[in-house]
């Protein structure tokens, strides 16, 4: 009976268990990556001859790979616009857009902690570590700890040392 059991919890996809990966990568899917070049063309598909559907005009912009093929990546950004870009345009280095109007920086992990920085909605930090609700980031020279839903970048219970 356990051997069934067993047999049968191999074949049944589990979204606790599983994570999908790449398959030109290995990597998981999806995952956040960044803008390495100032300007990128998001493509109708996964080719040059493919029609340009949206330009992406800043670099560090933090983006979510959703899939793969051959030197393509399938990327969308904050807002859900994107397409399909060469890997050479793309970064593992990982930064976050803010996305609350504004966004106290704090010294700490935790609301009463000191203030270090007022940051706008649509700044662009560096990715440090983050905990179950809070990430460290820098930017322009600040460092600091901001709460998960004040940003995106990081998908909501990933932990980072």
């Amino acid at each position: 009976m356990l051997r069934a059991v067993l047999l049968i919890c191999l074949f049944i996809p589990n979204p606790l268990w599983a994570e999908e990966l790449g398959e030109v990568t290995n990597l998981p899917i999806p995952r956040f990556v960044s803008m390495k070049a100032s300007e990128g063309y998001a493509r109708r598909g996964p080719s040059q001859a493919h029609r340009i559907d949206w330009v992406f005009k800043h670099r560090h912009t933090p983006l979510r790979i959703t899939g793969e093929y051959e030197h393509w990546r399938r990327v969308e950004d904050a807002e859900g616009q994107g397409g399909w870009m060469h890997f050479r345009l793309l970064s593992g280095i990982r930064t976050v857009v803010f996305t609350a109007e504004e966004t106290l920086l704090r010294r700490r992990g935790y609301t009463d902690s000191q203030l270090v920085a007022k940051v706008e909605k649509g700044a662009v930090g560096f990715l440090k570590e983050c905990t179950a609700d809070w990430c460290k980031i820098t930017l322009d020279g600040a460092r600091g700890w901001a709460p998960k839903t004040t940003f995106w970048g990081v998908d909501e219970g990933e932990l980072r040392n």
